[in-house]
C-alpha cells in the first residue's frame, strides 16, 4: 500500500502528515488550477483539506504499482450527497518520498463543488493566478 493511500485511509491527516511523506520539491497537477502546485508545504496543505473537503473517507477501490517509482490509485466516495471519484499517479523519488502527484477528478458538477471548497480550505496559500477565470482562489 502506497504510504499516501495509508496516511488517507487513517482519517484526517494533517498538513504535517502529509509534509513528512512529501519531497521537498514535490510538484502537484490537479484539474482544479491551471499551473501546477509546488512544494511541500503547499502540496501538503491541499491534500489535507482535499480528506477533510469530502463527506466520508471513500474507498480505495484500485492500486496498481506501474513501475517502482509509479502507482496508481482510483478512489470513490461523495462529497455533498454526489458521486465522486478519483484517478492519482504518485511518483516517488529515490528516497521514497513523493516526489510528483497528478489527479483527475469526475463528474464535473461534483469536480465544480470540490473546488470551491478546495479554494475556500487552502485560501492564499496557492497563488491567485494558478485559479481559472470562473472562480477564485481565496
Amino acid at each position: 500500500m502506497h504510504p499516501i493511500r495509508k496516511l488517507r485511509e487513517t482519517g484526517h491527516a494533517t498538513p504535517d502528515q502529509f509534509a513528512a511523506l512529501l519531497d521537498e520539491n514535490v510538484v502537484m497537477h490537479s484539474p482544479l488550477l491551471t499551473k501546477a502546485i509546488l512544494g511541500r508545504d503547499t502540496v501538503a496543505k491541499t491534500m489535507a483539506a482535499s480528506s477533510r473537503n469530502r463527506d466520508n473517507p471513500g474507498e480505495y477501490i484500485l492500486e496498481r504499482k506501474l513501475d517502482d517509482k509509479t502507482t496508481f490509485l482510483r478512489w470513490k466516495g461523495t462529497i455533498d450527497g454526489h458521486e465522486f471519484e478519483s484517478l492519482e499517479l504518485l511518483t516517488d523519488g529515490p528516497d521514497g518520498l513523493l516526489k510528483e502527484r497528478t489527479v483527475a477528478y469526475r463528474p464535473f458538477p461534483a469536480l465544480k463543488i470540490f473546488r470551491d471548497k478546495q479554494r475556500a480550505a487552502v485560501g492564499d496559500t496557492v497563488s491567485a493566478d494558478s485559479c481559472d477565470e470562473a472562480a477564485t482562489c481565496n
